[in-house]
């Protein structure tokens, strides 16, 4: 009987990231966690007590690319489930569009990336590893694009 209640826990997280962009170029990150999962991926990461969704997605980004930035706008939030030996995480990410003022990273070795760097937007776009992360980029580039045109991208 309690394996079934065990199995079926629902779990909720809250996360929030960046798509840091410096002239036009998007910072991705490598992430490969021993061999088991691999792919490039925004950062991003989780809400700790006390702060607001700015400043997790200010934080997180700092500690793992170790680039400041700065939020320009609120995004989007991309919501996904997964897995885990308790349950069933319920995940929600809310991204921002943030831009930095060099082309420095230093990815974040204690959390498994392994390469970082700023890329063209198709490069990039390809590749992210997630579908939703892809999404998130979509639609943060084309905010970006259009804050440009209208020279509110300074």
């Amino acid at each position: 009987m309690e394996e079934t209640s065990l199995r079926h826990h629902q779990i909720d997280a809250t996360s929030c990231g960046g798509l840091v962009i410096f002239r036009g170029k998007i910072l991705v990150l490598y992430k490969n966690f021993k061999n088991r999962y691999e792919g490039w991926v925004l950062p991003k990461g989780t809400v700790e007590e006390g702060e607001s969704f700015q400043e997790t997605a200010i934080r997180e980004v700092k500690e793992e690319t170790g680039t400041w930035a700065t939020i320009v706008r609120y995004i989007d939030t991309s919501s996904y489930s997964f897995h885990v030996t308790e349950g069933i995480v319920n995940k929600e990410v809310h991204w921002y569009l943030m831009k930095s003022d060099s082309y420095y990273s230093r990815p974040q070795r204690e959390e498994f990336f392994s390469d970082s760097g700023y890329y063209k937007y198709h490069e990039a776009y390809h590749l992210l590893k997630f579908a939703n992360e892809r999404t998130i980029l979509e639609k943060g580039y084309r905010m970006y694009q259009d804050m440009r045109r209208s020279r509110d991208w300074h």
